[in-house]
């Protein structure tokens, strides 16, 4: 047998080796016996009497080549990977996917019919065919399942899913395979349904809605997208795009107010799980960009995120190479076809990166992290560079800012950062000659109330550098009447802010209010100084006093910062006494006005009120959530110990313009003065709780010890970052 084998065979159709090798091919060499042997005859009437199975049971029903070995039997690669049963029946049949998708969706359409009738709870019957059907587990029991047959998460905004949603539609939702998958899964792959973020669940009907909210009142002050797009393609974009638009959308939505409050945990939860996936769409920084300038409401300073996104959005932008458009190709790895339509949209992208960049870093009080390069040169010829007439001034008169940022606030030979006092009066006067040049332009070319009052804000920003003057320089007057003509004419300006919607001061980004914030701490500070003298005291104070209820009309949700921040100026205006004089050249000018806090450059005029008032606060034992459940009236003459009731702060949340109060601040009946007392416990000074004295300042925030912890929203950014809280019950 061995010479048999060794010897030479010949190679031919009707060779033995061409058998095999023709064997081999057809799949019939599982056999371990010899093939030189056999008949061509016997193999075909062997092949008749018992055909041989070539693929596994799972690769037959999907129609899939199969590399299964019979003898010695080993798994094939699919079943291995899929870890399916690999094996082979003779008895087996493909079952056609109609068939079975007609029978279950009878089986549905019975299971909605008997859901839909019944009021009572889910019945064992019921549960067995869901169970049957694929969506319910045997741990989830008949009590979990609401009467409408949803099952409800533990979650505490599980409520919060049923509100947007009928049963029927629910069941729907949830049941329906027609699009090849459960509902859940459905909803949140973006079918044309519903619309689902953990357990939120919106109707196409509202998110119709919310966007064209959005669009009609937040996108004229950063107008930057194609209203023409539908929903759909926002989602397919990116879904945290989509769920932003829906979120800022939601701010006043008039149907229901707790959607603003459901949407933040998951929709920050989505933000920060994009992030670490590490963004591939540019899609990812205009949703960052809306994020910055409407940020979700807190009640704490220290756990507002809103400066590190605005890093986090430029940086994506520039790891993107949204910064050179025409030259993606340098920044990916694949290959990129250069759109037009996609490069004058990652142009205006760039641009808006740069415009939220600077009014977070000025509204802050932080370096700015913008990047104005010859992408946004407006001398570039390529039409495919140049911004639209509605960017292009409010992209200018941001660069003005970050001009006066740097100008005052950059100085490397100071510990803080400012300019000398002698720099200082010069810079003031060039960049108030930019300025004026700058105004000429831009009314030249457009009558914008929007970009009129973004032009008003940066005069404010570069004449709030005032507060740090020398009180002994020869121009110090000047310079605070410069301040007060600013500051009257921005606040003036964001009381009378209307398009051809109506008033939309409520609905202003977050830079706008703290602005306000800034001009309301200004006129306190001036009408509390020797500079009252100088000044319109009547109009100032009704000018203050449309200001506290202008920011309490910006306020979206009870105890955020808007509605503590106003209450904590109307506390210092009813609180403060007159400046104490000290030592100066000049016998009518005191050093009153000079700032404690001076390295939040413009913005270190608040966070030094604030500052002032902590202390004020800390020797009195105020309690502040007294005041917030009633807010103070500033122009009331009653005892500073007191507060006024001036009843709701907001009526509604969804009218347009200044909601709540009457500007005009007519007096109201005084609250009992034992209500707002703090009674002593042995917890804490004066029944205040333990540990709120002395705070942890990890960061130097004099906001912390006022405004944050004392009252938190239905939601912490702890939770919704999926770190849970320690020690806290």
């Amino acid at each position: 047998m061995a010479g048999v084998n060794n010897a030479p065979v010949p190679v031919g159709a009707d060779g033995a080796q061409g058998r095999k090798r023709n064997v081999t091919i057809a799949g019939m060499d599982s056999s371990p016996g010899s093939i030189e042997d056999v008949d061509d005859s016997d193999l075909r009437d062997d092949k008749r009497r018992q055909p041989v199975k070539r693929a596994c049971n799972e690769c037959r029903q999907q129609k899939l080549r199969c590399d299964v070995i019979q003898d010695p039997w080993t798994d094939c690669s699919r079943c291995r990977r899929l870890k399916l049963d690999c094996k082979i029946e003779s008895n087996f049949k493909r079952v056609g996917k109609r068939s079975r998708n007609a029978e279950m969706e009878r089986e549905i359409m019975e299971l909605r019919k008997q859901i839909a009738s019944s009021s009572t709870p889910i019945t064992p019957q019921q549960q067995q065919q869901l169970m049957a059907a694929g969506q319910m587990t045997p741990k989830q029991d008949s009590s979990q399942m609401s009467p409408a047959g949803v099952y409800q998460t533990p979650s505490a905004m599980s409520t919060a899913a049923d509100q947007y949603m009928g049963s029927q539609e629910a069941v729907a939702s949830l049941l329906d395979l027609r699009s090849g998958f459960d509902g859940s899964n459905y909803m949140r792959n973006g079918g044309t349904q519903f619309k689902r973020i953990e357990d939120v669940i919106v109707v196409p009907e509202k998110v119709t809605e919310l966007f064209n909210l959005f669009f009609m009142f937040y996108h004229p002050f950063l107008p930057f997208l194609d209203r023409k797009q539908s929903p759909d393609d926002y989602y397919n974009a990116s879904p945290l795009f989509f769920w932003t638009i829906i979120s800022v959308g939601a701010r006043r939505y008039q149907s229901d107010s707790n959607l603003l409050n459901s949407l933040a945990g998951p929709v920050t939860r989505l933000v920060w799980s994009t992030l670490a996936d590490i963004p591939q769409s540019y899609h990812v920084v205009k949703a960052l960009c809306l994020l910055c300038s409407w940020p979700f409401p807190t009640s704490s300073t220290s756990t507002d995120p809103t400066f590190m996104l605005c890093g986090m959005m430029i940086q994506v932008a520039m790891q993107l190479g949204l910064h050179r458009p025409s030259h993606t190709q340098d920044f990916s790895k694949f290959r990129v076809e250069l759109i037009e339509d996609e490069l004058r949209d990652k142009v205006r992208t760039w641009a808006i990166c740069n415009i939220v960049a600077q009014r977070v870093s000025t509204g802050y009080g932080q370096p700015p992290s913008t990047l104005y390069d010859w992408t946004l040169s407006s001398d570039s010829t390529d039409p495919n560079f140049k911004l639209p007439g509605d960017i292009t001034p409010k992209l200018e008169i941001e660069r003005f800012c970050d001009k006066i940022t740097r100008a005052l606030y950059n100085n490397r030979r100071d510990p803080v950062g400012l300019t000398s006092d002698r720099e200082r009066s010069t810079m003031i006067s060039f960049l108030s000659r930019d300025f004026d040049e700058l105004e000429e332009q831009l009314k030249s070319h457009s009558n914008d109330s929007i970009t009129d009052l973004y032009l008003r804000a940066s005069k404010l920003h570069l004449h709030l550098s005032a507060f740090f003057d020398d009180p002994d320089t020869k121009d110090y007057r000047e310079r605070l009447l410069s301040l007060y003509v600013a500051t009257t004419s921005f606040l003036e300006g964001a009381m009378n802010l209307e398009t051809e919607v109506g008033p939309v001061l409520s609905y202003t980004p977050y830079y706008v209010y703290q602005m306000m914030v800034a001009g309301g701490c200004t006129l306190l500070k001036l009408s509390k100084s020797f500079f009252a003298a100088h000044i319109d005291m009547e109009y100032t104070k009704h000018l203050f006093n449309q200001t506290i209820w202008a920011i309490r009309g910006v306020s979206v949700s009870s105890n955020d910062l808007p509605e503590r921040l106003a209450e904590v100026l109307a506390q210092m205006w009813r609180l403060g006494s007159g400046p104490q004089r000290s030592s100066s050249n000049n016998p009518d000018v005191d050093d009153s006005l000079r700032l404690k806090v001076r390295c939040r450059m413009s913005m270190s005029l608040l966070f030094d009120s604030v500052w002032r008032w902590r202390e004020d606060t800390r020797t009195k034992g105020r309690n502040i959530e007294a005041y917030l459940k009633n807010p103070t009236n500033p122009d009331s003459a009653a005892d500073s110990s007191a507060a006024s009731s001036v009843g709701p702060v907001r009526t509604s949340s969804s009218t347009p313009g200044i909601t709540g109060g009457d500007p005009s601040l007519a007096p109201a009946p005084m609250l009992p003065q034992a209500s707002l007392g703090v009674q002593a416990s042995g917890n804490g000074v004066g029944g205040l709780p333990s540990g709120f004295m002395e705070p942890n300042y990890e960061v130097f925030d004099p906001l912390n010890w006022l405004l944050d912890g004392l009252v938190d929203l239905p939601y912490s950014y702890s939770t919704m970052g999926g770190v849970e809280p320690q020690g806290i019950a």
